[in-house]
């Protein structure tokens, strides 16, 4: 349904019809119609309740007299002064009421209908209307009645748009800047975007109501531009495939954002060589991970483990009791009812089998957290979903169980916790790799020593006066969005899956540096959300991830897991040789400044 204001026809003398005339100046003030708030010189409140009083007061006196009159025989027609006074009271206190309340109430629904008025249509009907209007085609003012739209400018007409420059006569406040039209459109477009621009068609409906999801992001573009007076004349709208985020990645789009990807590596690891696509707009980022990679390489490779792998969710629910909460945790908590619970779940996917139910109490409230294997998938919607089935089972156990949400936040999702960090979500990953002394100080150019004490005292103790929480590393964040980005995952899962703890430490007689990270919550997938992309599909297939694995379901994005390990043990390994030679202002200067003319590039 959409509210639409329609345009008041004006009035038009009979004398000047043809000229156009209206009958009505529209800078002299309209004396309004008297009204039934007008009978006393008094404040509105007052008058109304001295008219209710008046009503009720008298009819009740009139009802009074006329129970008398009948017990004792007396004819209703006989009237005392009194009895006549009331009546008329009577009569005038109805005649406001009405007046107030009843005529004025059937009026305004009487003007609505005929004059400038809120209408309410439903969408279908609007559509027909819009296609009507395009069927008819240009308005011809010298012959058709009623006509008020200028015709609409010819189809392709290309209207070039300059950018805005400097007033030479100060506007004032009041006026609007004029609507931007950035490109050539049809009569066709043209209509729909003034429909968008007028609010009688909305935004958000164009793709359903246009069946060219291209089409609508161009239209619902120009009529931003137009709404709002600025430009989006650098955002691209070419060369991408809206059909494929359409109910699944992005609503009402109006192009794409360029992020640049570059590729680190080859980082071998576990014995086999990946080229780590990474998305990134930070000069030197792709640069120093390729320089850790080269160190890896050099050294013999990097080594990794999959230490757990179980998405999380963590409903809240509520009970009148603690007690009662308690029953309910143990009950959860037994093995004997744990395969029982199992089988609810795992019916909402093929490749959805529950893992565990952690349970923490908070008064009466209970929260939940289940842990389940999602295949190639992420898996956020399928735990999810299992979880729902259990809650619905455990509400025929326990029908005074009161379901506050299905997440509490004790999951936690997208948020730095502590129970991530101990208990892990996601893939948990540990990356190790030994790197010979001759490889740090020829490509990493410092020393073994400078390195181990560096990250004591930065990553370790400097984390800890901070406080903390995952974040005792140098910049594993850096790696883990900018390979996120560049595979289609999460970007705001980003938060959890940066926890990590690097360490680093002399071996073999001190001459050799043993470097390990430990993420304990990676959360990524290999198939949905984004990751169906042609370009995020595209780095994936450059990993040899791409998709579901037939063979070994949840395989491709385990693997995914530790190459994201493999490339932050290469970022940390080359941001903090780079701190600790003193070179991390100066390659940033190199690789992370423009060398262009900022003055001139702004005022072109």
């Amino acid at each position: 349904m959409d509210v639409r204001r329609r345009p008041v026809k004006p009035l038009y003398t009979s004398k000047d019809a043809s000229a156009g005339e209206p009958l009505m100046n529209p800078h002299k003030q309209q004396v309004s119609s008297p009204k039934a708030s007008d009978a006393l010189p008094l404040p509105l409140y007052l008058t109304n309740v001295l008219f209710f009083t008046m009503f009720f007061s008298v009819m009740y006196f009139i009802l009074v007299r006329w129970r008398e009159k009948i017990r004792n025989s007396i004819p209703l027609h006989v009237v005392t002064l009194s009895e006549l006074v009331a009546m008329v009271s009577l009569i005038a206190s109805v005649i406001y009421l009405l007046g107030f309340f009843g005529i004025g109430f059937v009026q305004s629904f009487v003007s609505r209908s005929n004059s400038d008025t809120w209408d309410i249509e439903d969408e279908n009907t609007e559509q027909l209307i819009i296609e009507e209007d395009i069927r008819r085609g240009q308005c011809v003012a010298a012959t058709t009645l009623g006509c008020a739209v200028p015709p609409p400018p010819p189809a392709r007409q290309i209207v070039p748009m300059a950018p805005q420059q400097p007033a030479k006569v100060a506007l004032s406040l009041a006026e609007k800047p004029a609507p931007i039209i950035t490109s050539a459109v049809s009569e066709d477009d043209e209509e729909i975007i003034q429909s968008v621009v007028q609010g009688k068609t909305p935004s958000y409906s164009l793709e359903s109501k246009l069946g060219d999801c291209k089409r609508a992001a161009s239209i619902r573009k120009e009529a931003l531009q137009r709404i709002t007076g600025k430009s989006l004349e650098g955002l691209p709208l070419e060369g991408f495939d809206y059909d494929s985020i359409l109910g699944q990645c992005c609503e009402m789009p109006v192009g794409y954002v360029q992020i640049p990807v570059g590729i680190a590596g080859p980082l071998l690891l576990d014995g086999r060589e990946f080229s780590v696509p990474m998305a990134t707009t930070e000069g030197c980022l792709v640069a120093s991970t390729n320089r850790g990679c080269k160190a890896i390489f050099a050294s013999g490779g990097a080594n990794s483990v999959l230490l757990r792998d179980g998405m999380t969710r963590a409903p809240v629910v509520r009970f009148s009791t603690a007690k009662r909460a308690a029953e309910l945790k143990f009950f959860v908590e037994d093995p004997l009812n744990f395969e029982t619970l199992s089988l609810v779940f795992n019916k909402s996917s093929r490749f959805a089998r529950l893992q565990s139910i952690q349970c923490a109490i908070a008064g009466k409230n209970l929260y939940m957290r289940f842990s389940c294997s999602t295949g190639d998938a992420m898996g956020m919607n399928m735990v999810s979903k299992g979880v729902q089935n259990v809650l619905d089972y455990l509400q025929n156990e326990y029908p005074d169980m009161d379901v506050i949400g299905i997440s509490g936040n004790f999951c936690s999702d997208k948020k730095p916790a502590a129970v991530n960090w101990i208990e892990g979500r996601g893939k948990s990953v540990v990356c190790e790799a030994i790197i010979k002394e001759e490889v740090v100080k020829k490509v990493l150019k410092t020393e073994v020593a400078a390195l181990v004490e560096l990250n004591v005292l930065k990553n370790l103790t400097g984390s800890a006066m901070a406080g903390a929480l995952g974040g005792f590393n140098a910049h594993a964040s850096n790696i883990v969005s900018a390979v996120y980005l560049a595979t289609g995952q999460d970007p705001a899962q980003n938060v959890e899956s940066s926890h990590c703890i690097t360490m680093m430490e002399a071996v073999n007689d001190g001459k050799d540096l043993h470097v390990s990270v430990t993420m304990p919550s990676i959360e990524v997938g290999t198939v949905g959300g984004g990751t169906q992309l042609a370009s995020q599909s595209a780095c994936l297939n450059l990993l040899g991830v791409k998709g579901a694995n037939r063979e070994a379901p949840g395989s491709n994005a385990r693997l995914l897991a530790t190459i994201v390990a493999g490339s932050v043990l290469a970022g940390e390994l080359s941001l903090m040789s780079a701190i600790s030679a003193g070179q991390l202002v100066k390659s940033h200067m190199k690789y992370n400044r423009s060398s262009k003319d900022v003055t001139q590039v702004s005022s072109s």
